[in-house]
């Protein structure tokens, strides 16, 4: 194996994060093993969104199967390639839809984590309008060889501004939307703060009122709870005009929608989600793709699942000759992530290994028997089919390194073969709530 290279920054926020059980914003790519057939579906979606149509897709798989590993792993590749990306876990107080401003909640937290590839951890909003403000600065200067403080160059800057407003207009919202765009240049055009934070706030759904909204930028709607999603379009498309190749929605942790009791509340959620599939898959959004992280039961349950809605079971139940054929569909709306094989998991154990020994400074002892040994003695005691899912075994094998490092007289052998470490394992189809994290006791 090529001998990795890694900064003591990435190998230490792996550690960190894979050791709490959190999956990590940064060096995933050093620890990315299988799922080639998907990522390379999820890449092409990217190359679709950037010619202009939409994509939706569901990540589906059980806890610990590496759901939030490959929407955050997406994320990184699509900031890679010019995509503008935001981001949220959905809970009780962030949701599609509700009575209390849940759906509002959601478009707040994903703008408050609008990224870049210059701006990758979030905040991002104001990088994006500045940075295109400065380009048709230079653009202007360059086709009329003015100067900035030449009478006449902010009314060209402000026309081609207003060209790139003229493309959103059309959309449900888009003149308001632009309109806002305007009164941020022209804050940004007499140094007035107030007037480019109003916009901002605007832009971020944080007004309450819109007698407010009128007072500070002439508009007369606000970004709530019914409208939000209609935004999330029009960004889409601005962004794209402006630059970017698109915008990605990565929502995680939608189980919380199939644990929301009130029955009337749940299809609402669904609804909106149904909503939102439809206008993606029918092209009736731009440059916009929306990939969602759930559970198998938030798709499948028969009585609180999507499944449980005639529409969303036709739009999202496998094909038969999938069935038939005992096969996986790269391509199609929903994702299964299975299992992995033993071969996967044991290259994951060995890159772990490494990145272990170059954070704290030793040279790597343990040997591909050794981790042979280790897969095979959780087989034994879990069973295949409850081991191999990332999140069950890696933050435990961390822990079996951490004590190595801090035990030098204890070996490996006697550490796992010990009559303490027993394994044990919860139903696999139990939700967040139920805990159903396998876990190791050593």
């Amino acid at each position: 194996m090529t001998k990795l290279k890694i900064s003591k920054k990435i190998s230490t926020a792996l550690i960190n994060s894979l050791g709490a059980g959190v999956v990590p914003r940064v060096g995933l790519e050093h620890i990315a093993v299988g799922r080639e057939q998907e990522l390379k579906s999820l890449l092409q979606n990217l190359d679709d969104i950037a010619e202009g149509i939409a994509a939706f897709r569901f990540v589906i798989g059980n806890y610990g199967s590496g759901k939030s590993f490959m929407l955050q792993l997406l994320r990184n590749r699509a900031m890679e390639q010019g995509f503008v990306v935001a981001d949220a876990d959905l809970c009780w107080e962030r949701r599609l839809a509700g009575s209390n401003n849940e759906g509002l909640a959601t478009y707040r937290e994903l703008m408050s984590h609008l990224a870049t590839k210059t701006r990758p951890d979030g905040g991002a909003l104001v990088s994006i309008l500045e940075g295109w403000i400065n380009k048709i600065q230079q653009e202007v200067a360059k086709e009329t060889g003015m100067r900035p403080n030449d009478e006449g160059f902010d009314d060209k800057v402000e026309e081609k501004i207003r060209e790139v407003v003229q493309y959103i207009e059309d959309l449900v919202h888009g003149f308001d939307f632009g309109t806002v765009i305007v009164a941020y240049w022209r804050g940004y055009r007499l140094d007035d703060d107030d007037l480019k934070n109003a916009a901002l706030r605007w832009l971020r759904g944080e007004f309450t009122t819109k007698i407010e909204a009128k007072a500070a930028l002439g508009v007369r709607v606000i970004i709530d709870d019914e409208s939000w999603y209609d935004y999330i379009k029009i960004i889409a498309k601005f962004v794209a005009e402006i630059g970017y190749k698109g915008l990605l929605i990565l929502l995680d942790e939608a189980a919380h929608l199939y644990q929301i009791s009130p029955t009337v509340t749940r299809e609402k959620n669904y609804n909106r989600l149904l909503g939102m599939f439809n206008d993606t898959m029918q092209c009736k959004a731009e440059h916009l793709g929306i990939f969602i992280g759930g559970t198998l039961r938030f798709l499948e349950d028969p009585n609180r699942g999507l499944f449980a809605d005639a529409a969303w079971r036709r739009r999202t139940k496998e094909s038969r000759f999938v069935t038939q054929a005992g096969v996986q569909e790269y391509m199609a709306p929903v994702m299964r992530l299975n299992t992995l094989t033993e071969e996967e998991i044991l290259a994951l154990l060995q890159r772990l290994t490494e990145i272990h020994a170059i954070n704290f400074g030793y040279e790597k002892t343990l040997k591909t028997r050794e981790l042979k040994d280790f897969v095979q003695e959780i087989v034994n005691r879990l069973g295949a089919e409850a081991l191999l899912t990332p999140g069950e075994i890696v933050r435990d094998f961390l822990s079996v390194l951490n004590i190595l490092y801090q035990n030098p007289n204890l070996s490996f052998g006697e550490l796992i073969h010990g009559a303490d470490f027993k394994p044990t394992v919860l139903s696999k189809n139990t939700d967040a709530d139920e805990d159903d994290v396998a876990e190791f006791s050593l």
